[in-house]
């Protein structure tokens, strides 16, 4: 109903980056009922923002000096802490921050649509429904074989896939793996909210790229962060707007 009170949800954002922080601030400026009560650029500071502000949502990053989030958690305590979404570039957590009770687990550069997915979490919780107790959906593996032995490769590690043949290569930030496996039948395993089909042969990791060149007319590449450069044969305009958020 038009003029109906929306209630709020009091919300502190915490990332040593400002850059990180005004970004969340403007994709969070769409949501009617979020209200950014603070910021903090470390670890201490979020604590007795925590302390002070009684936030009901906090977006922590994870890699920040000194006291990382998983310190921040920790020094909360127990006394009706606030519901925590980890933002982060570093995709190798996922496990530790659902053991710690985090909500949800957002990879940097976050798309609007899995922001959205997070904060559905937290209205759920907020509201007093059954979701506090449940971990978020856990990260897809993907079988490899190392050294005559199976393991899992956690879909969130691989950077991009590209199809070899009857087979594919996942590129991980140290090493590769080759699997038998249609490029096609690999795409319906990753989460779709963070890898994308940019070619016939190629998918890539949302987080894991850095820029976009031009390399000639109407010819651009992805360019991962460990230097990989990624053909892009379709979607460049989706694949701007996702790496911005919309």
């Amino acid at each position: 109903m038009q003029g109906a009170c929306v209630p709020k949800i009091r919300t502190l954002l915490v990332d040593d980056e400002a850059l990180a922080n005004q970004r969340l601030r403007r994709l969070l400026g769409a949501e009617p009922d979020i209200e950014i009560v603070g910021e903090c650029q470390d670890g201490p500071s979020a604590i007795e923002a925590c302390r002070t502000l009684r936030p009901d949502l906090v977006f922590l990053d994870i890699g920040m000096p000194a006291m990382d989030g998983f310190a921040v958690l920790a020094g909360l305590g127990s006394d009706a802490p606030p519901a925590v979404i980890f933002v982060t570039a570093y995709d190798d957590h996922a496990l530790r921050a659902f053991d710690a009770r985090a909500l949800d687990y957002v990879l940097k550069p976050a798309a609007r649509p899995r922001l959205q997915q997070a904060l559905e979490r937290a209205r759920l919780q907020l509201r007093g429904r059954d979701v506090a107790p449940r971990p978020a959906a856990p990260v897809p593996r993907l079988a490899v074989r190392v050294g005559g032995r199976e393991t899992y490769v956690p879909a969130t590690a691989i950077e991009w896939v590209e199809a070899a043949s009857n087979y594919v290569v996942l590129h991980t930030a140290a090493e590769t793996h080759i699997v038998r496996e249609t490029l096609a039948g690999v795409e319906a395993t990753l989460p779709a909210e963070q890898f994308m089909r940019v070619s016939r042969s190629a998918i890539v990791n949302l987080s894991a790229v850095t820029g976009i060149e031009a390399v000639g007319p109407e010819e651009h590449v992805a360019v991962l962060r460990k230097g990989d450069r990624i053909p892009l044969r379709r979607g460049v305009r989706e694949l701007k707007e996702r790496l911005r958020g919309g």
